[in-house]
């Protein structure tokens, strides 16, 4: 028998920027970066994709970005600023994911050019898909829009698109090569999308940081009422804490079964889907935590005073800590109980659900008592 065994490493690294007015012509961090990965003698371009919703929101966008590409030295738009619609229902559309395949082909972006994602963490797990699905991976830039994707979703590694109902089951590991985190377009967002955001700050917290959940606890209602700078700080350190988790577990592309940045996530990917996504993401997550922060302390694993600590906590941010679709009826279990295979499924190895012990002390189960289930969602909606 003859046997030839490679093992090589690759190394990844990029940044995220925290900044203000990101495409202001004063402001030259942008400018700067893109110069820095300029090809000697080459003009490369940039393809850039807006949410649409942002773009709504802020008009003067697309206008504002022509002007301050114009004056980075090696680089050139490519063509029109393609504005997309965002939300979840983008990832379930193949023919807007084929268009985006198609402008990466038509306008020529290489491995020395940019695609530049800018919008809600939908419409990046859309752009990063296809950007690393086509020549077999374009760079891309992410300039998130939302508290939840500044937070989380925009500086992990992850992208991807549901298929045939099941949330990112088309996707790819691929990191971006830069993060730019503008706060200035978080002054426009839908109220509840400002708070939805804030429930994987929490999560964050629970599972690794309890002074910040302390630090949320002191703050709650400002958060809850818009205030900026704290969102900035809020922001910065769940961020920090999801970096520090890629770097730092020694997983960054999720091998094994143990995904603890889930915490909260096997229900709240089901309860997305079977509200029509009428529950937004950060929805969906705080019910699921606010139910297996109650199962926990029912297993003996959680103080009640914590479990009921964190309920209120939520409660207090205006995030929903319940649903209907959580219940048994008529002797019938919750359709959400499927997301436990579906969840198994996904990590493609037995169910590892992420439960806390304490706050910001966080363990896993592999078996999910559903007698203790019931009574954790019947407990929950006593509490909402």
């Amino acid at each position: 028998m003859h046997v030839i065994q490679q093992t090589f490493s690759v190394p990844y690294s990029y940044e995220v920027f925290f900044t203000t007015h990101l495409f202001d012509s004063g402001n030259p961090l942008l400018k700067n970066y893109l110069e820095s990965q300029a090809a000697n003698n080459l003009s490369k371009r940039l393809l850039v994709i807006a949410d649409e919703g942002l773009i709504k929101h802020h008009p003067n966008l697309p206008a504002q970005i022509r002007h301050y590409c114009a004056s980075v030295s090696g680089f050139e738009l490519a063509g029109d600023i393609l504005v997309i619609p965002g939300g979840e229902a983008v990832k379930n559309d193949m023919p807007l994911f084929y268009s985006l395949v198609d402008a990466i082909d038509q306008y020529s972006i290489d491995r020395h050019s940019f695609v530049i994602g800018i919008g809600g963490g939908a419409v990046l797990d859309l752009v990063g898909f296809a950007a690393a699905v086509s020549h077999r991976g374009v760079r891309h830039i992410r300039i998130p829009s939302t508290v939840l994707s500044q937070n989380d979703s925009g500086v992990g590694v992850k992208n991807g698109i549901n298929y045939k109902g099941k949330k990112n089951f088309l996707g790819s590991f691929a990191p971006p090569a830069a993060v730019f985190n503008d706060a200035h377009l978080l002054t426009t967002l839908d109220p509840k999308d400002w708070r939805a955001g804030i429930a994987e700050a929490v999560k964050v917290a629970l599972i690794k940081d309890a002074p910040f959940f302390e630090w949320l606890e002191a703050n709650a209602t400002a958060l809850a009422h818009g205030d900026l700078p704290l969102m900035q700080e809020l922001v910065y350190r769940c961020a920090a804490l999801h970096m520090a988790h890629i770097g730092g577990a020694g997983d960054p592309f999720e091998s094994g079964s143990s995904r603890p940045l889930d915490f909260g996530h096997w229900s709240a990917h089901k309860l997305e889907q079977l509200s029509n996504f009428d529950l937004r993401h950060g929805e969906a997550v705080s019910i699921g935590m606010a139910v297996d922060s109650v199962y926990a302390s029912l297993l003996g694993w959680l103080d009640q005073a914590s479990a009921l600590r964190i309920v209120k906590l939520l409660q207090q941010l205006q995030l929903p800590v319940y649903h209907p679709l959580m219940e048994n009826k008529d002797g019938v279990p919750s359709p959400v109980i499927k997301g436990l295979e579906e969840f198994r499924e996904h990590l493609g190895g037995r169910l590892t659900i992420c439960l806390l012990k304490g706050i910001g002390v966080a363990a896993e189960v592999h078996v999910m008592d559903l007698t203790l289930l019931d009574k954790a969602v019947e407990t929950v909606r006593s509490l909402s």
